[in-house]
Order: structure tokens, then C-alpha cells, then sequence
């Protein structure tokens, strides 16, 4: 699931990615509300290795990042404990 990706030493790869474009509704939903939208979106960016590699590094517990909703991304960092 986790590709491996060179992230930029700066976050301005964040300015040039699909999700800056669209806005954070889709990313950040209400509790319970489907994170379909934004996967369908981060599907379609070239940049989501370097943005789930964010989340992971800086520990994002909020939103979909890289394609991945909350949930996704702590199964990730539990097997690969």
C-alpha cells in the first residue's frame, strides 16, 4: 500500500497537489460521512506518495491523506511495527 516515494525537504508540494485544488470538505468530513469522494480524488494525483508519507511522518490523525482515511493509515503504522 505504502510506495516508496522522495519527499521534498519543504512542503510546497502540498500547493501542487489535487486536493489543494478542490478544497477540504472532501478531506476532512463530518464523523461518518463518506471519504469516497476524496480517495476517488487522491487516486488521480501523482503526488499521493509524498502526501501519505507526510501523514505518516507527522503523525496526521485527522482527514484522508495520500488516499487514506484515519483508520487506514493507523492499520498501516500497526504492521509495519
Amino acid at each position: 500500500m505504502h510506495s516508496e516515494t522522495i519527499t521534498p525537504a519543504d512542503d510546497t508540494w502540498q500547493a501542487q497537489a489535487l486536493c489543494a485544488q478542490t478544497g477540504p470538505d472532501f478531506f476532512f468530513p463530518e464523523p461518518g460521512s463518506s471519504v469516497r469522494d476524496a480517495k476517488r480524488i487522491c487516486a488521480m494525483c501523482e503526488l499521493r506518495p509524498a502526501c501519505l508519507d507526510y501523514a505518516l511522518t507527522n503523525d496526521e490523525r485527522f482527514g484522508v491523506w495520500g488516499g487514506l482515511s484515519e483508520k487506514e493509515r493507523l492499520a498501516l503504522r500497526r504492521t509495519a511495527r
